[in-house]
């Protein structure tokens, strides 16, 4: 299984990228479309087996080069530490993909101060480390893009309020950075996924993907892919005039509310989960396990 992208082959050749977050769903979708369009990527998450599945699997199906390194970017030196072993491998940061995140349901009356305090870290603090981090390092000489992945919080974020006042303050943050490292070349954008079939998926309950598909005005959900083109696209020449803008990619779901009726489609949307790396490279996880088994 390979990635079959719009844009022309080629197009990111030679180019960096660094992608928080992709070892899994749509961090994943993003580094393997860009290693499609030829660019060298590191790919940067917490769990070290899992980036370790990813690279293989992705150098191998593309015959690239894709780095993985572990990085919490809630931690400032491991992000200072993820930008000096790309510079040293790669010589240059072209892109940054700022994906890497997380939350968890709870209503705000029971939140904790430990709990918000980690989700607004990972989702804001990490992405604006890796923002000043790669402006100090690399694209405030050279120039750059950076994309940082958002949410469907447009109309609040009920069950997640801490993660919904994080990304907004991110999409504030893009904003302010475009104006003020425009004249360093430097073009920062947002994308803000909808509801995305991923393998995040397999973490909720059986019918809840055809149940949140009745919330979208297109009636289905998005694709990592989607997402993945969305990212391309300010990544590549077609976006040079574009920044501090943010690129929803929800189908319609921030839009629609209760007052006006969509129909049902006959024919539900088939759901098919994606599998985890260790599923889709079953050969690279078995190696890897072999390899940590012998070590310990």
């Amino acid at each position: 299984m390979t990635v079959q992208s719009i844009f022309a082959p080629g197009l990111f050749r030679d180019r960096v990228a660094i992608v928080t977050g992709g070892a899994t769903g749509i961090g994943l979708a993003i580094a393997e479309e860009l290693v499609s369009l030829g660019a060298h990527v590191v790919i940067a998450s917490r769990k070290a087996q899992r980036l370790q599945i990813a690279a293989r699997g992705l150098s191998a199906d593309y015959a690239a080069q894709v780095a993985p390194v572990v990085c919490n970017i809630r931690e400032r030196a491991q992000v200072e530490a993820l930008f000096d072993q790309t510079l040293q491998r790669f010589g240059k940061v072209d892109f940054v993909v700022n994906n890497g995140g997380g939350q968890f349901f709870s209503p705000a009356q029971t939140i904790t101060e430990k709990g918000f305090q980690a989700v607004i870290e990972t989702n804001l603090t990490g992405t604006w480390h890796m923002c000043q981090v790669a402006a100090q390092k690399w694209m405030l000489e050279h120039g750059g893009k950076i994309v940082s992945i958002v949410a469907d919080m447009w109309r609040g974020f009920p069950g997640m309020v801490h993660t919904g006042a994080a990304r907004a303050a991110v999409v504030n943050m893009a904003q302010t950075l475009a104006v003020e490292w425009a004249a360093a070349g430097i073009r920062i954008n947002c994308v803000a996924p909808g509801v995305i079939l991923t393998t995040g998926m397999h973490n909720y309950p059986p019918g809840m993907a055809q149940l949140a598909a009745r919330t979208i005005p297109l009636k289905r959900l998005g694709t990592a892919q989607e997402v993945s083109g969305a990212v391309s696209y300010l990544l590549s020449p077609a976006g040079d005039f574009v920044t501090g803008a943010t690129l929803r990619v929800d189908g319609g779901a921030s839009l629609w509310g209760e007052n006006w009726t969509i129909p049902d489609p006959a024919q539900p949307p088939v759901v098919e989960i994606p599998p985890w790396p260790e599923q889709r490279w079953p050969e690279h996880a078995a190696a890897i396990g072999a390899a940590d088994k012998s070590q310990a």
